[in-house]
């Protein structure tokens, strides 16, 4: 079980991102294993947010129908938000987003040790990161 990172799907989405072929190698490792896929709608709203900005809209599309379909979504209630929101303010972090907190709580409530991601925070919080 591991929880995808939006730094991963721009990779995988972006032929001119640095680390486009081996996030696509190693999207292609996950989904031939089985691997369960995670995601949560805080995680959604950033990538769909970020791709369409950067990328555009046939990106979006490749998102849509390549992507998601094997992702399972997560979704953060209330009582989860206030938590997170308590933990982002907490950290006083100004590089560390809300995002990355939902996604750490996410991870921790689901029990998932490992992420598909190229964002430092991830080993920082103490979680495996592929690649």
């Amino acid at each position: 079980m591991i929880l995808i990172d939006t730094s991963a799907v721009l990779a995988m989405l972006s032929l001119q991102d640095g680390s486009h072929l081996i996030a696509k190698q190693a999207w292609h490792d996950l989904i031939q294993k089985s691997v369960l896929l995670y995601t949560n709608n805080y995680l959604l709203v950033e990538a769909y947010a970020l791709v369409q900005n950067r990328l555009g809209m046939s990106a979006i599309r490749d998102l849509q129908e390549k992507i998601m379909p094997w992702l399972h979504k997560e979704w953060i209630n209330t009582r989860q938000h206030q938590e997170i929101v308590d933990s982002f303010i907490t950290a006083n972090r100004r590089q560390l987003s809300l995002v990355d907190c939902a996604s750490f709580a996410t991870m921790r409530r689901l029990g998932l040790r490992t992420a598909f991601t190229f964002d430092p925070h991830f080993a920082e919080q103490g979680f495996e990161v592929v690649p």
